[in-house]
């Protein structure tokens, strides 16, 4: 998708009380709540917070294995000597300054930021403390790929609104089945199926889709909220990670309610 689909859809999101905010505050909310930047950049484990955001978490795959950067202002391991323009090519394109490729970055689903946005995330990540973690280089098995995001249908409101948070918070990535390593977006957005293996054992994405059995065509907005901020089931019981409820519980209602509304839009999948 280009990014002026999701440019011409984002009015709603930052239009309103986001225009009361500073850039800081504003990147901090979006940096901590939809996008979730430290449910890869904050190294796991007991101490993890007290080093947020300065990487060291490893992705090992069949097609590559990388270590989730330091985004922290360090000028000799972080992005401290970082333009913001190099800030905002990485997240957005996917691509360092020296050219290297980030594999794991969903920039597919970043690129459509907006220009308020993204300039609100480098303010935030420009404000953190600067923290020394040197992570290692990547390594590739093969070329690091980003799917292009299909065009949008016409969308109005509050479910225009829950398209961009969806988006930026790269949901359809893990809950939309992948082959050959890449998502089928075109033909099965938002069915689930995607495992991800942890401490927690083997989790199963969720169907996000309208279908009444196999999805949440069932479920009510209540009962969708509070799995996403809180890992409860419609049946009470508890999802497993890596499903980051606590950044999303930090998301305002009017947020909350404008993405279950787009979820509601998902035509059903099995």
């Amino acid at each position: 998708m280009s990014r002026f689909w999701l440019a011409a859809l984002a009015v709603a999101v930052t239009g309103g009380s986001a225009a009361a905010q500073s850039p800081t505050q504003r990147g901090d909310y979006l940096v901590n709540s939809i996008l979730n930047c430290g449910g890869c950049h904050t190294p796991r484990g007991p101490g993890g917070a007290e080093k947020a955001f300065s990487g060291g978490n490893v992705f090992d795959t069949p097609r590559f294995k990388v270590v989730s950067s330091n985004i922290t202002p360090d000028k000799q391991t972080g992005i401290g000597n970082w333009t913001n323009d190099q800030i905002k090519k990485a997240i957005m394109h996917g691509v360092r300054p020296n050219g290297v490729a980030l594999a794991v970055m969903p920039s597919a689903f970043y690129a459509g930021l907006t220009t308020r946005d993204a300039d609100a995330i480098v303010a935030y990540l420009r404000s953190l403390k600067p923290i020394r973690n040197e992570v290692p280089a990547p390594q590739y098995k093969e070329p690091a790929k980003h799917e292009a995001l299909p065009a949008p249908g016409k969308m109005r409101g509050k479910v225009k609104q829950g398209y961009y948070l969806a988006t930026i918070g790269h949901c359809m990535e893990c809950h939309t089945p992948m082959e050959k390593g890449q998502p089928l977006l075109t033909t099965a957005l938002g069915a689930g199926g995607r495992e991800f293996k942890g401490p927690w054992g083997v989790s199963k994405a969720r169907n996000l889709t309208s279908h009444k059995e196999k999805g949440l065509g069932s479920w009510t907005d209540a009962e969708i909220k509070r799995a996403i901020t809180q890992g409860v089931r419609k049946d009470g019981t508890k999802l497993n990670p890596p499903m980051g409820f606590g950044a999303y519980a930090k998301m305002t209602d009017k947020d909350m309610t404008a993405l279950v509304a787009y979820l509601r839009t998902l035509p059903p999948k099995e």
